[in-house]
């Protein structure tokens, strides 16, 4: 028995080209001079076809022009020949009966039968989740595809700011998606934030239903307008505690939807690439606790650092209020102090890449914000801001085409000044 067990293996791998020790150190067909000097002594080399055999079998199959390998083709082509006796061909066929390339000149006794319906300006077959030439075209004759237009003369990244929370409580979400792909496939656009203020608002109930708002936008979206960053800004309150036990229990139970693990689920589980915190609250949300603005921003980079947020995705610190009514009356010095405060802190953190300023919004009682003077007047704060050339790039602000402060291209040219990324609002 042992003695079949070791013929079976034998043979088995002989079969592959490796033996057992060969009898004679001079068999021709040993190979054992290609193997590894470790290689262990009961494994050696054997070629099936030693090189010569190879060239010759080569030679065999490809002399001739190929002729043997022509003569070693199947016996039976199966054709039929229909004139032979005994031999039925269906009839009714179309075409001449002979093969014809594409471009050909039509024969002359063919029938007229008409352009094909799919030959046009549109393709024969548009899958229905990519954007249609037409749909593009439309997109960029809009106002907000000729401010990205406007907006990639300056050298601004774009992302196009949306809010797609609305259309899919509404059933609608297929159709708002595609008309913001429409405006992502634009040239200049690297990216579309589909929703703000997500979890901090009334639109959701439950933070399940967050998670499935955000898989089916992000797939529309990425299957829309593929290659093209997704983003969403939110905020997450509990973060800004720190250590402060009775902070993190009042504040997890004032937002129950922004769980800080829930939050870090969207970047680890591919559902957006960016992730933008607000720090809007950091001013009053702590006072409680005697945890001061500065305090409670500290904390909270702290935290996303050590949550390695940055390693699924990009984090973005945002803020609303540098833009103060009118226009901010800050001296050289005190808006020196806000930058410090409110662009050059979280940098420094090393956990935000991205710093998102607003420069004009409006309040519910139509109070204009800005963060430069009206109608672009001279301001020291905007002039201190115009400084930061080092870090333009990590920069971004938001733009509303549909409220300009003068008009789209002196209001983004002003801004490319400053920001190396804009947000421009698409109206959806």
């Amino acid at each position: 028995m042992r003695l079949r067990q070791i013929f079976v293996i034998g043979l088995t791998l002989s079969l592959l080209g490796i033996g057992v020790p060969a009898w004679s150190q001079d068999d021709p067909r040993s190979c054992n001079d290609l193997m590894d000097a470790d290689a262990p002594a009961y494994v050696v080399c054997t070629w099936l076809a030693t090189p010569e055999e190879a060239a010759d079998i080569a030679r065999f199959w490809a002399g001739n022009d190929g002729q043997n390998m022509k003569d070693s083709g199947p016996m039976d082509k199966g054709t039929v020949d229909c004139t032979q006796p005994g031999n039925v061909c269906p009839g009714g066929g179309e075409g001449d009966g002979e093969m014809h390339e594409i471009g050909d000149p039509v024969p002359e006794d063919a029938e007229e039968g008409g352009t094909p319906e799919c030959e046009g300006a549109e393709p024969c077959y548009v899958d229905p989740d990519n954007v249609t030439p037409a749909q593009a075209k439309q997109a960029a004759e809009s106002p907000t595809g000729q401010s990205v237009k406007t907006a990639a003369a300056t050298g601004m990244r774009i992302w196009i700011d949306a809010e797609l929370a609305d259309d899919y409580k509404a059933g609608k979400l297929a159709e708002a998606a595609k008309q913001v792909a429409a405006l992502a496939v634009q040239p200049g656009v690297v990216g579309v934030r589909f929703s703000s203020q997500l979890g901090a608002n009334s639109t959701f109930e439950s933070a399940d239903e967050i998670d499935a708002f955000l898989t089916e936008a992000s797939t529309a979206l990425r299957n829309s307008a593929p290659g093209k960053k997704l983003a969403v800004h939110t905020v997450v309150p509990v973060l800004g505690c720190g250590a402060d036990d009775a902070c993190k229990a009042e504040l997890t139970k004032k937002y129950p939807l922004l769980d800080p693990e829930r939050v870090g689920g969207w970047l680890a589980k591919g559902l957006v690439d960016q992730l933008a915190l607000d720090g809007g609250h950091l001013a009053t949300e702590y006072a409680t606790w005697q945890i001061s603005a500065a305090d409670a921003q500290r904390n909270q980079w702290i935290q996303v650092r050590a949550r390695a947020w940055d390693a699924y995705g990009q984090i973005a610190a945002e803020d609303a209020g540098f833009a103060a009514p009118g226009g901010p009356q800050l001296t050289a010095e005190q808006a020196t102090q806000s930058i410090t405060d409110r662009v050059a802190a979280p940098l420094q953190a090393d956990a935000a890449e991205t710093v998102t300023l607003w420069t004009r919004w409006q309040n519910d009682q139509g109070q204009v914000n800005r963060a430069y003077g009206e109608k672009w007047a001279a301001n020291a704060t905007w002039d201190e801001l115009k400084k930061l050339t080092s870090v333009r790039p990590r920069l971004a602000t938001l733009y509303n085409p549909a409220a300009p402060e003068v008009d789209a291209a002196t209001d983004l040219k002003n801004l490319a000044q400053v920001f190396g990324q804009v947000y421009l609002h698409s109206g959806l």
